[in-house]
């Protein structure tokens, strides 16, 4: 093989992060993206790399037997779902066989045996986001405005996403409004090479069991226009769910993201309210929250079930209130603060570590409208953080962004020698890696499950009870 060559040839296997292993007509194996186990397919060779190539796919020549589920429009065109052509069951299948065979590596180095119970499904499969971020673009080059998801394999190629099947119809009847009402108002979208324009992103949230929604309208600073119609038209819309914030960000940044250089209220407020497992969480633009209410229940569920289940009957430390399993109990990289507060009943205390401090300040508010006294909440990055405070953990749950832990902070971590650590990871890479490190020094994986938060997409997560040997 060589590069730039195409090949044809049948997927026989599947590599997570969904990469595709084909066998070509002549015997010969290349790694191709966004394919599924049992298509035909005609891709073109791109790297060379010790001897393995990859490649890019060009076509589906013929469907895999098991893509008999129901499809979306913009499948294949957008890079948001990789699996919706096939039934749920297939694909939870599909991520279960993937993350086990990318930790099994890892989890050999261990002498003691783990658990590896099977994935837990979402128990909503569609319109089950709550939060989006759609972009400002166009389909082509010199094409009409697009508001949509990136085209898959494309920096730059918006698909417009009207009949979006992840997201409810709320948010696909704000979607349409907005690409309409922008596109008469004949405002340029910020063009990211050149580093010009207005429009960049829509950001929408809603609230899964109080039907609460947020629009955030994200622009440069490049123009002044005057958002009041835009807000009009929204408030007209008839939804099933209730606008309760309406937010215009500014955000000059370079970065191809939701930030925010300034933030003002055109309507309503701030935030919006959901609840999850009984409790009531203020969700504000930039809160990290779990974005499938109804599977982070699952999720949350299960992190407590590992918890309890580790700490058992035995206090890990004295002086606390009589029936607490757990005295100091670390909550790293909390966001909100969800996992601190559903554990608050079985600790002594929970100290929540999160760098936005936008979400540190919901986390209290939220802590303190459902009632717990013992959650404290301290905004700063976990690395610093952990040399600042005094009282030392009895046991500790990590939830840390896509890239992981920092390497230092794992160190930090590790030093304090608890007996239980509860790993819960959005990007099982990274997971693999840390995992690594902490078999190395004395921790040992004792149960792991995944949890599919997010149907179709290949994304999903992973919990990991470690304990100490």
């Amino acid at each position: 093989m060589k590069k730039g060559q195409e090949i044809t040839g049948k997927v026989i296997d599947l590599k997570y992060p969904n990469i595709g292993v084909v066998e070509t007509d002549e015997g010969e194996r290349v790694v191709v993206k966004n394919s599924l186990p049992g298509q035909k397919v005609q891709a073109r060779i791109n790297k060379l790399r010790h001897g393995k190539a990859e490649g890019s796919l060009l076509e589906v020549t013929e469907k895999s037997p098991s893509e008999t589920g129901e499809n979306c429009p913009h499948f294949g065109k957008c890079g948001g779902c990789n699996y919706i052509s096939l039934p749920y069951e297939e694909e939870l299948k599909i991520k279960n066989n993937m993350i086990h065979k990318l930790l099994e590596p890892v989890l050999s180095l261990q002498h003691g045996d783990y658990a590896w119970e099977d994935i837990c499904g979402s128990p909503v499969q569609y319109g089950y986001r709550n939060k989006m971020e759609f972009t400002f673009g166009d389909e082509y080059m010199g094409g009409p405005l697009a508001l949509g998801m990136h085209k898959r394999n494309s920096h730059y190629d918006i698909v417009n996403v009207c009949e979006c099947r992840i997201v409810d119809d709320d948010y696909r009847k704000i979607l349409g409004l907005t690409r309409d009402y922008f596109d008469k108002q004949g405002l340029p979208f910020y063009h990211r090479l050149k580093h010009t324009g207005y429009l960049r992103h829509l950001l929408v949230r809603k609230a899964a069991k109080t039907g609460e929604i947020m629009v955030a309208i994200v622009t440069t600073s490049q123009l002044e226009f005057d958002m009041c119609g835009y807000v009009s038209e929204l408030q007209s819309l008839s939804l099933n769910g209730k606008i309760e914030s309406i937010i215009h960000t500014i955000n000059d940044s370079f970065a191809d993201a939701v930030y925010s250089d300034k933030s003002t209220v055109l309507y309503g407020r701030d935030y919006i309210e959901e609840e999850i497992l009984g409790l009531s969480f203020r969700i504000t633009e930039f809160s990290f929250f779990q974005t499938n209410t109804y599977g982070c229940e699952v999720l949350y569920s299960k992190a407590r079930e590992y918890a309890e289940e580790a700490l058992g009957n035995d206090s890990l430390s004295e002086g606390y209130e009589s029936g607490k399993k757990c005295g100091v109990l670390y909550d790293l990289y909390s966001g909100t603060g969800t996992i601190a507060q559903l554990m608050s009943p079985s600790a002594g205390k929970v100290i929540g570590v999160e760098i936005v401090e936008e979400a540190v300040t919901a986390a209290r508010e939220n802590a303190q409208k459902n009632g717990l006294d013992n959650c404290e909440f301290i905004a700063g990055d976990v690395l610093k953080v952990l040399d600042e405070i005094e009282e030392k953990p009895d046991m500790i749950i990590l939830d840390p962004p896509r890239d992981g832990i920092h390497p230092k902070a794992i160190g930090k971590i590790i030093d304090y020698g608890v007996e239980h650590i509860l790993y819960i990871s959005c990007k099982p890479t990274s997971l693999a890696r840390d995992l690594e490190v902490f078999i190395e020094n004395g921790y040992e994986a004792t149960k792991l499950c995944c949890i599919d938060q997010f149907p179709w997409t290949g994304h999903v997560e992973t919990i990991v009870s470690l304990s100490r040997v």
